[in-house]
């Protein structure tokens, strides 16, 4: 079988367990990889090399892919490699020893409690004020948002059924103030469309992310905060407000669905940047 044929099967089976997002992501990385192997003559997993495979990464760090994007592309190079071994189309691992570029995770962007605020007060309808208020109060990713029905909710208990990455699912409180939106948006929604959607647009199809992040840009600049915000930035909000108010780590990466407890740290480094300018605003001797 040829290394094409194999990409096409791996790509088939990586989409039944990873997100849309990764196996679309992961597919165009693995595609690039099949073309250089071509332009070098290597069309079966027999010819994969680590030397080509470091030459490969090589190319894609010079035509300008950022650090995230090389990691990112490595991850999806290991995991085409396990599956060729898995699957006996190769006898050892030529990406084992394959290493991912070191990046320093830039700190996300948030906003201050007052920010949120005023930037849910800015939404238009009732239907935007529940899509703000559900983002901020149960810090779901737009993904999330997006795929909620309305058997997943249970607003007596102010829970979620939400499916997140790798079409897991958890429990996501919301609060009062998204309960209370939800329910007014779903009096105010209209009948007939996509029945089962919780958020829908004005022909009663389920809403896009690509919709939503319009939606919070739009507001952010009535609201005159951050123009950088976007849907996730109320995800960063929640996070960061929580850490600030007392919650331990654990129970944040509980909330927020994180498989590692790394990813859940760099809210962390959030909060310090804010006690350090605290302390240097306040103390007398800073």
């Amino acid at each position: 079988m040829t290394l094409d044929a194999w990409a096409a099967r791996f790509r088939a089976r990586f989409a039944e367990t990873a997100s849309p997002h990764s196996a679309r992501a992961y597919a165009h990385d693995v595609g690039f990889l099949v073309a250089f192997c071509g332009e070098h003559g290597v069309r079966s997993p027999a010819g994969l090399s680590h030397r080509l495979l470091r030459a490969f990464v090589a190319s894609r760090g010079a035509a300008g892919l950022g650090r995230a994007s090389l990691a990112r592309l490595l991850a999806a190079v290991r995991a085409f490699t396990r599956f060729l071994l898995r699957e006996g189309a190769i006898e050892s691992d030529p990406a084992r020893a394959l290493r991912a570029p070191r990046s320093r995770r830039p700190l996300p962007i948030h906003l201050s409690e007052e920010d949120v605020g005023r930037l849910i007060d800015a939404a238009s309808g009732e239907r935007d004020r529940a899509i703000l208020e559900t983002l901020y109060g149960g810090g779901l990713r737009v993904s999330e948002l997006v795929g909620l029905d309305r058997d997943d909710l249970d607003p007596r208990h102010g829970i979620a059924r939400v499916r997140g990455k790798g079409r897991k699912e958890r429990l996501a409180p919301l609060g009062g103030s998204a309960v209370r939106a939800i329910d007014a948006w779903l009096q105010a929604r209209p009948r007939g469309g996509d029945s089962r959607a919780v958020f829908v647009g004005p022909r009663g199809s389920r809403l896009t992310a690509r919709t939503v992040h319009r939606l919070v840009k739009a507001c952010a600049a009535r609201a005159g905060v951050d123009a950088r915000a976007r849907p996730h930035t109320l995800r960063h909000s929640f996070a960061t407000h929580l850490l600030d108010r007392g919650a331990n780590l654990r129970e944040v990466q509980e909330l927020l669905g994180h498989k590692n407890i790394a990813t859940t740290q760099v809210y962390t480094h959030v909060s310090l940047e804010r006690l350090k300018r605290v302390y240097a605003a306040a103390h007398p001797r800073a």
